[in-house]
Order: C-alpha cells, then sequence, then structure tokens
C-alpha cells in the first residue's frame, strides 16, 4: 500500500509515512517528525507510537480500515478498539475486506453512522485469465510430483501455499535440498525475514516462495507464473485469494491444486465457490466419484480400525474385520455378545470378578 502511495501520488504535494512492527522505529519516527498527510500502518506499531507521544489522531479526517475480516481473524481487534478511541468524532470512516462476517458487520455498527455499504460482486469468483489444473495424489507422493512440475522449463516464478508454518518451513528445505532456490514466508517469521524473503523473490535471486495464507492477500509481484496449492485451503475463499496471486497485470497464470482423498470435500466446496468443476491436469486419470454421504460426512483423519472401549479402569481393544458381525459392548453384570466368524458366542461375566482378581483374590 505504501509502494502504492508512492507511484500514484508521485506528482502530488501529499507526503504518507509506513510505519509497521518487526523492524526499528527510528527511521519511521524521524519521517513523522518531518509531518505526513497520510499514514500506512499496522495496529501493533501504530498504537506502540500512539502511546509513546509520536502519533496524534485529533486532526485525523479519513479513517479506512483495510482487510477488516483478516484483522479480526489474526486477532487484532483489541488493538483497533484501542485506537478507535482516540480517533476525533466528526470523521470519515470506511471499512475495506473481501468478505463481511458477522463479527465485521457487528464492528462497523458500533463505529459508523448510518452507513452506505457498496458490495462489488464478481460476475465471476476466479479469474479468468488463470488456468486451473487439479492432480489427485496421496500425500506421501506430492513431494515428488513438486519438484517435477517446478523444474519444468515454463515455470519462472512460483508460489507453493502450505497449509502450516512448520510445513512451509519443511517444504522450502527440502526444495533447497533438490536443487531449487526457496524460502518460506509466514507469520512466524520476522518483518525483516519476510521482508528479505520478498525481496529476493521480487529480484529472482529465489525462484519459488513457500507461504501460508499469510501471503494470499496483499501480495502484488509481477510475473508470477506459477501458484500451487501443496494443501488446499479449509475456508474455500483462501482458494480464490491464493490463485489470485498469479495473472496479476493482465498477465495469464496457471494455478496447481494437489488434492488427497481427505481433501476432497475441500476441492468440492471450492469448486461450489467458484461456480465450475477444477479441470483435471493432463495425463491425470479421473478419480473415483465422492458419494453424496461422503460428502457431507465429517472428516476421520487417522482413524484406527481398533475401537478402545474402557470398563471399570481396564481398556480393552476390539478388532474389527470385514467379515465380522455386530459388536455389542456391556457394563458390568450384563451378558456381552461377540461375533467372530458369523457365529455369535454368549459369555457371561460375573459383577466384579476382575476386580478381585486384580487385587490378588479368587
Amino acid at each position: 500500500i505504501g509502494d502504492s502511495f508512492a507511484t500514484y501520488g508521485k506528482n502530488l504535494p501529499l507526503k504518507h509515512v509506513l510505519v509497521y512492527g518487526g523492524v526499528s522505529q527510528n527511521s519511521q519516527v524521524r519521517a513523522l517528525n518531518k509531518g505526513a498527510h497520510i499514514l500506512v500502518a499496522t495496529p501493533g506499531r501504530l498504537l506502540d507510537l500512539m502511546n509513546q507521544g509520536y502519533i496524534h489522531l485529533n486532526h485525523l479526517l479519513v479513517f479506512v480500515l483495510d482487510e477488516a475480516d483478516r484483522m479480526l481473524d489474526m486477532g487484532f481487534l483489541p488493538d483497533l478498539k484501542r485506537i478507535i478511541k482516540q480517533l476525533p468524532e466528526k470523521r470519515q470512516s470506511l471499512f475495506f475486506s473481501a468478505t463481511m462476517p458477522p463479527n465485521i458487520i457487528d464492528l462497523s455498527r458500533q463505529l459508523l453512522t448510518n452507513p452506505t455499504s457498496v458490495n462489488v460482486t464478481p460476475k465471476k469468483t476466479s479469474v479468468e485469465r488463470i488456468e486451473q489444473q487439479v492432480y489427485y495424489v496421496e500425500r506421501n507422493g506430492k513431494r515428488e510430483l513438486l519438484k517435477k512440475i517446478l523444474k519444468k522449463p515454463d515455470v519462472d516464478r512460483a508460489i507453493v501455499f502450505s497449509r502450516t508454518k512448520r510445513g512451509a518451513n519443511m517444504l522450502a528445505q527440502k526444495l533447497l535440498l533438490a536443487g531449487i532456490k526457496a524460502a518460506a514466508i509466514h507469520g512466524n517469521k520476522s518483518q525483516g525475514a519476510r521482508q528479505r524473503a520478498l525481496e529476493a523473490f521480487r529480484t529472482k535471486q529465489i525462484d519459488v516462495l513457500v507461504a501460508t495464507d499469510v501471503a494470499a492477500r496483499g501480495l502484488d509481484i509481477n510475473g508470477v507464473t506459477h501458484v500451487v496449492n501443496y494443501d488446499l485451503p479449509t475456508e474455500p475463499e483462501s482458494y480464490v485469494h491464493r490463485i489470485g496471486r498469479t495473472g496479476r497485470a493482465g498477465a495469464e497464470g496457471l494455478a496447481i491444486s494437489f488434492c488427497t482423498s481427505e481433501e476432497r470435500r475441500d476441492l468440492i466446496a471450492i469448486e461450489k465457490l467458484i461456480g465450475q468443476k477444477v479441470p483435471l491436469a493432463p495425463g491425470q486419470p479421473a478419480p473415483q466419484p465422492v458419494s453424496e454421504e461422503s460428502k457431507d460426512a465429517t472428516p476421520q483423519r487417522g482413524a484406527r480400525r481398533n475401537s478402545r472401549t474402557r470398563r471399570g479402569g481396564q481398556v480393552r481393544s476390539a478388532n474389527t474385520s470385514k467379515n465380522s458381525g455386530p459388536q455389542h459392548t456391556a457394563g458390568h453384570g450384563s451378558t456381552e455378545t461377540t461375533a467372530t466368524d458369523g457365529k455369535p458366542k454368549r459369555r457371561r461375566r460375573r459383577k466384579g470378578t476382575r476386580r478381585r482378581q486384580q487385587s490378588g483374590q479368587s
């Protein structure tokens, strides 16, 4: 945003100052002391400089809150409320947000007086210039497939999205070992480290940026030829923001998604949001159809075939197989029926027998 003000305001008599955390405040304070018409700030550093007496908002005319929904998701609401308390009552306030969840609507009602809502809904959710492809691959095959894709000659600059920060770090390390120049960027990285990674990506010192969703919005780098969803996002809207990192400024782009059997429901939700099927990558076989029941089912990731039943402090494993019939568990003093090889067997357990055996009594 600061760069955009510098570009668009080049020939205007307006000075702007940019303040953000993670770096030394000295140069930012010096710029503030010279005065500014426009202040672009992150909530934490803005509040910090206000508390130190370097910034006063009593003459503010316009207050703009950008990416309001993400600010709330990332826990900035308390800082925002402290800042808003320092704003003059007479001002113009504007909220910009890609989505308007209920908490954003509630906040707008608290802060705005008779607001006008401007809803810009695109005709198509995903950018037409972006070609989309999906590879159906299990988790243990993702890494090798990614290396194969990134080594193709048409990949000039790529962003790879991982679901977790730890996953982004590990993936960047594995790519480096494979001879692919890559760096990770996520919320646990310092501001300085993030800036260095972005600058290296912009100047083509590295070819691949491995990122979490912290980079899905606001990252505007021209020339990103490929976006790879190494992990599909759990929120369908994040998919649109991710693939929007390519195909910018009129250029074309390719968005590739990896989909495991566990991520099929996430893909279905994405296709429902964008109103189209994500095409199979060339040469990929069609996947097995997903039943209606599995579309609505809750994922049972890592579920074990052995169920454990606790009785009177004892844990018993009940193995299930395709040939076994129904199993019923019963409490103390009751009859337990267990089916084995299709033949039910009845066994009566006397109440308290196991407890006496544990204590050495028979």
